[in-house]
């Protein structure tokens, strides 16, 4: 029972935390990515979108085998600020 009392902690102190608004010129929406090709062409993409700055090559998944032969995709979700 000690244990159970120590994990819980005092019920009693539990704060209700209301929504948080999120002003309107700070809202954002997940915008997808998705490289299909050769593992080679899609790693190379990847690449050179890092180097342009627009993404890190990390933030991107590892390649994925498609259903054809020879052929990977990568996925990569960003979150774009909307005015």
């Amino acid at each position: 029972m000690t244990q159970t009392k120590n994990f819980i902690g005092n019920v009693n102190e539990t704060r209700v935390v209301g929504p948080t608004v999120v002003p309107e010129s700070d809202r954002r929406e997940p915008l997808k990515h998705l490289l299909i090709g050769s593992k080679k062409t899609v790693i190379s993409t990847i690449h050179y979108l890092h180097v342009l700055g627009y993404a890190h090559a990390t933030d991107w998944s590892d390649p994925i085998p498609t259903s054809n032969p020879g052929e990977v995709m990568s996925i990569l979700v960003r979150q774009i600020l909307i005015n």
